[in-house]
């Protein structure tokens, strides 16, 4: 089909060179938008990723990385940026190719953020610095900010390029080393990624990366050689993943799932308020974690709205990712359709629920493809509220007034996301500060920038990426203190 890329075959990347797995193993990568396999990689285990892990520690105990200056470190991380750059298509098209999302997406959004993370933390590399300190007793006391060490990094299928090196970015610019084992689905951008850190200079064993699955993620979250665990995936999973760091004493951060709402008041900016309402739920075909999939509508304009948003959603162009105007890929394969499924059928069983759009899967030649789907009528502890469905699925409710707007916003475990939208000044500031939620718009929907952070209130995570925020998640600070008597 045209536009997908060449695939090489899968190895382990390791101090610098690629090798087999210890055990032989291989899994199969299957594109999702054909069903087919493109790739096999190796299925890592416990002893790979202690060969990794290894390496990362004598890479960071002995090498240069974590002894260089800031500004060294940081003309490597601009050669990364570079190097992304001159790569952009071929990066883009295999994320195109092993998550299915839009090329288009994956070209503008995927691949530019990239680009901008590395040139961000390649300029906070040269800001870390610690502080002096007026004490009580005749010393000169000061701060230190120093890397933490060797860094586990897990990540997810939907977004393998920007939440990988969410986090490999900062923790590089701190001086720190990594495992990174990317999600078992979506593994070939971070092999990629691999060979043109090599290129860029970043030394042997600093960056390491081992395909596989969750006998290999459980293993690097309890190898003793490992200092930090940064994760990214469904809430139920990070539970998991926060009690084993806990349980070997591991700082972690973990950015978990959501459930997230924008609120249009009656003062909205309507066009505005609908085309963000459908991009919130849409963008990625739905499988983001802060993707805006419950709509709180000013009961004046509900119908109004729920009309306009449906009827927006019903004509979103739905297809095959390669092709440039497609704008709603597959889903991430068989497996999490049927999960999507599965809530539409409690749909449709329950009393007063409407499906005004959707609700159905698409035949499109092969792939797990469904259509943009809008729901009402469901009451607000339904599963369907309540819970990530990561799909492109919305549920619009009714409120009567700002408390209640807000309440009916917090009322889920999540807090990854909100927003609102309004013309009141006022509101926008008084709403946004009793939002629940780690990042709030106003009059948008998914603005990001690698200057801002973001991260989750309640059981959407805790920690932040992005920002010097991000950067300090991966120092810690030691105190020295001089006697001078």
């Amino acid at each position: 089909m045209p536009g997908r890329p060449m695939v090489s075959t899968g190895r382990l990347y390791i101090d610098g060179g690629w090798r087999e797995g210890v055990a032989g193993e291989r899994r199969a990568v299957i594109d999702p938008s054909t069903g087919t396999i493109v790739e096999t990689v190796v299925d890592g285990g416990e002893a790979d990723i202690d060969v990794a892990v290894t390496a990362a520690r004598r890479a960071f105990d002995e090498g240069p990385w974590p002894r260089m200056s800031g500004r060294e470190r940081a003309r490597v991380l601009i050669r990364v940026a570079e190097l992304v750059r001159e790569h952009a298509d071929e990066l883009a098209r295999l994320e195109t190719l092993d998550v299915g999302k839009p090329i288009t997406l994956s070209r503008v959004v995927d691949v530019n953020t990239v680009i901008e993370q590395y040139e961000y933390y390649a300029a906070l590399a040269q800001t870390i610095d610690g502080s002096t300190r007026s004490i009580s007793v005749p010393a000169l006391a000061y701060t230190r900010r120093e890397p933490i060490g060797v860094v586990g990094a897990i990540t997810p299928f939907n977004f393998p390029l920007i939440l990988s090196n969410s986090k490999i970015a900062p923790a590089l610019a701190a001086g720190n080393t990594i495992v990174h084992k990317p999600a078992e689905d979506t593994p070939l951008s971070a092999l990629r990624m691999a060979e043109l850190f090599s290129a860029a200079g970043v030394p042997d064993g600093v960056l390491n990366v081992v395909t596989g699955g969750a006998v290999a993620g459980q293993a690097l979250i309890r190898h003793p050689g490992v200092d930090k665990i940064a994760f990214t995936g469904s809430t139920p999973v990070g539970r998991s993943v926060a009690s084993l760091a806990g349980e070997f004493l591991k700082p972690a951060t973990i950015e978990l799932g959501g459930k997230s709402a924008q609120l249009i008041f009656a003062d909205a900016d309507l066009d505005t308020a609908i085309g963000a309402a459908i991009q919130g739920f849409v963008f990625n075909t739905g499988q983001f974690c802060m993707g805006g999939t419950r709509l709180l509508v000013a009961r004046e304009l509900f119908d109004t709205v729920v009309e306009a948003v449906a009827g927006g959603a019903a004509g979103v162009p739905v297809g095959d990712p390669f092709e440039e105007s497609t704008i709603v890929g597959p889903l991430g394969g068989e497996r999490h359709l049927a999960k999507v499924e599965e809530y539409i059928q409690l749909a449709r069983a329950t009393n007063g629920v409407r499906i005004v759009t959707g609700g159905r899967r698409l035949d499109l030649g092969g792939g797990s493809y469904y259509a943009p789907t809008v729901i009402t009528g469901m009451p607000n502890d339904s599963r369907l509220v309540q819970e990530e469905i990561f799909g492109p699925v919305l549920t619009v409710q009714p409120f009567d007034d700002e408390d209640e707007a807000v309440a009916l916003a917090n009322s889920t475990p999540f807090g990854l996301a909100a927003g609102l939208h309004t013309r009141d000044v006022a509101r926008a500031h008084r709403v946004a500060a009793r939002l629940a939620a780690g990042i709030v718009w106003v009059n948008g929907w998914a603005l990001l920038d690698p200057a801002m952070p973001f991260g989750g209130y309640k059981q959407s995570g805790y920690g932040r990426e992005n920002g010097p925020e991000g950067l300090h998640e991966y120092t810690q600070v030691k105190s020295v203190i001089v006697a001078l008597t």
